[in-house]
């Protein structure tokens, strides 16, 4: 029995996992999936799109023949001219004009896209031109970022269950540590004295025998001459099976008997785990100092490992760039010249997003209880002075 049961619990607690862990591989397979669609849509869209030659790329090739033609060979003369004209001209470029739009809608460049779409970062130096894609792009965002916040909200209680557990561990950590210090060896002694006065006091109960049980019954108490031993046997197997039997055992029961009797409860068990999602984050209370340290180390790391693929970017303008994308603001004055390396970042996008949404959580309630002090405050001293009038 003992050999087979093993195997069985076994498999439970698989079963148990995985449907603990379904709901949160489900968003996050649907959001990879989603950016794998997108970046062939765009791919597809604008990869292959004709680039036609305007008018004002005509004029621009003109003005550009024309300034090169009546430059002098004295440069020391012309040069401010020169420099001023050409800004001026290069000013009014497009850069469809000089760019193959196969080598920017790549498959990993429209997959930076997408990112960048659904994160609502939108660097904006990566834009569709044609028609289709724009609207493609509206119809794309519309349905992306509520999965992007779906995602963040889900991972959210996860790594706000992780910092609170670990929040929690420390203070208790810190308590040990300022106990065992203001512990002397006087006031353990007394409180050794003091447990040991009171284990001393505790009276010890011994279990009732059998007859003691028979005497608590009431058909005992009023017939008990009545009573045989199989009767008494029986009786007492009842009262056993009524008081220790869990209730646990009749869903093992059902489970290995029947398993499609248990798929009701373990589809509940499903749902309540979609139902609970965001209650993790509400939850949360820790310091918002030590969340501003979190997100600066986070950061810093990343900002230390960024120009090693990046070259023109040091460390300084590395941590720009990554407190500008985490935060979903993204300027776009910074450019990337390898963002598919970028998109192996993508979890740690994700995940510096969440923290960034954390604490961005905890800064919203305490501004909320700060305002709440102050109306509070104002309020109290608004408040006309009770006039006691005399009897």
């Amino acid at each position: 029995m003992a050999s087979t049961s093993q195997p069985l619990r076994g498999k439970r607690a698989c079963k148990k996992i995985f449907w603990a862990v379904f709901p949160h591989a489900c968003f996050i397979l649907s959001l990879v999936i989603y950016a794998f669609l997108g970046a062939l849509m765009f791919s597809h869209i604008e990869g292959n799109r004709k680039v036609n030659l305007s008018e004002e790329y005509r004029q621009f090739l003109q003005s550009l023949w024309y300034i090169s033609r009546n430059l002098s060979d004295n440069m020391t003369e012309n040069e401010e001219v020169f420099k001023e004209e050409i800004r001026g001209l290069l000013n009014t470029a497009e850069r469809d004009w000089f760019v193959n739009p196969k080598d920017i809608w790549t498959f990993f460049g429209s997959l930076f896209f997408c990112c960048t779409v659904f994160t609502t970062v939108g660097y904006g130096n990566t834009y569709p031109v044609t028609r289709a894609g724009k609207y493609l792009c509206m119809l794309y965002a519309l349905f992306g970022i509520p999965l992007m916040f779906l995602v963040l909200t889900d991972m959210g209680d996860i790594l706000a269950t992780v910092l609170s557990k670990s929040y929690n561990e420390f203070r208790k950590l810190q308590s040990k540590i300022l106990a065992s210090k203001l512990c002397s060896g006087s006031m353990c002694n007394k409180g050794d004295e003091a447990k040991s006065r009171a284990q001393s006091k505790v009276v010890i109960n011994e279990p009732l025998t059998i007859m003691e049980v028979l005497k608590s019954q009431p058909g005992v108490k009023r017939k008990p001459i009545k009573y045989r031993n199989a009767e008494i046997f029986e009786m007492l197997i009842a009262r056993e099976n009524a008081y220790t039997k869990p209730a646990r055992n009749r869903s093992i029961e059902r489970w290995s008997s029947c398993p499609e009797l248990a798929r009701g409860k373990t589809m509940s068990r499903v749902m309540e785990n979609f139902n609970n999602i965001g209650k993790q984050v509400e939850k949360l209370d820790v310091p918002i100092v030590l969340m501003v340290l979190v997100i600066f180390v986070y950061i810093s790391c990343a900002a230390a490992l960024l120009p090693k693929w990046e070259t023109r970017l040091d460390f300084q303008e590395a941590f720009y760039f990554c407190f500008i994308t985490l935060t979903t603001i993204g300027f776009g004055d910074t450019q990337l010249e390898h963002p598919k390396f970028f998109l192996f970042f993508s979890l740690y996008i994700i995940i510096g997003m969440e923290i960034v949404f954390i604490a961005f959580k905890l800064g919203q309630d305490r501004l909320i209880g700060l305002y709440k002090k102050v109306i509070s405050f104002c309020g109290e001293k608004k408040m006309p002075s009770k006039k006691v009038y005399p009897k």
